[in-house]
């Protein structure tokens, strides 16, 4: 019987996805593994409770495209999408549709046990019905032009030397920039950033 502690788990690495399994049911979650998408959603019930942990890369249907299928199924389920780097920009566009939560690789076994917590609790990060927007709109305008030009290469998923590159300035300095931007808007990381940078552009526009 699925239950609303259900964690499915989609990763095509199966080192890392009996990792995550293990891990997720030693802390009490009853953790199941796909190696697709595509069997996940083959495997699935209308009615399905729980989360789901996907890598954002997957081979036949990426976890971008399953936010679409997930969406269109008008499923309940919030979702934590897995990334590296240089897919923060898919991991990106699927908080556009949705995610709940992106967490880029390599990340700590607490951080991911948090991010089921708060996905299976509800807690969900509300852009439209945000307590804080004004507060959020307040921390991004206080941020340089400087500041905001390395924030855009973060959510393009640049690293900090290709920004430097782009913007003629040293690695060193764009570090002390995004140090100031994370200051500045209290964000306590990349997926945090991203989220309260998606509020503030759609209340804007």
């Amino acid at each position: 019987m699925v239950t609303p502690r259900t964690v499915h788990i989609i990763e095509d690495d199966a080192t890392v996805r009996e990792s995550i399994r293990l891990l997720l049911g030693a802390e009490g979650f009853d953790a199941r593994a796909y190696v697709s998408a595509i069997d996940f959603l083959g495997a699935i019930e209308p009615n399905e409770t729980g989360c789901v942990v996907t890598d954002v890369s997957l081979p036949g249907m990426s976890g971008v495209e399953l936010l679409t299928h997930i969406m269109e199924r008008g499923l309940s389920l919030p979702v934590i999408v897995m990334t590296g780097q240089a897919n923060v920009p898919m991991a990106v566009s699927a908080m556009k549709l949705g995610a709940f939560d992106f967490m880029e690789k390599p990340f700590s076994s607490e951080t991911l046990v948090i991010a089921v917590r708060k996905a299976l609790s509800g807690a969900v990060y509300r852009r439209d019905a945000d307590a804080n927007i004004q507060d959020i709109q307040s921390k991004f305008a206080s941020l340089s032009v400087r500041e905001q030009e390395v924030l855009e290469g973060l959510i393009k998923g640049k690293p900090n030397k290709i920004i430097a590159h782009e913007l003629g300035i040293s690695h060193r300095t764009v570090e002390i920039h995004r140090s100031n931007l994370m200051k500045k808007t209290q964000a306590g990381s990349l997926s945090e950033l991203v989220r309260m940078s998606m509020v503030a552009a759609n209340r804007q526009s």
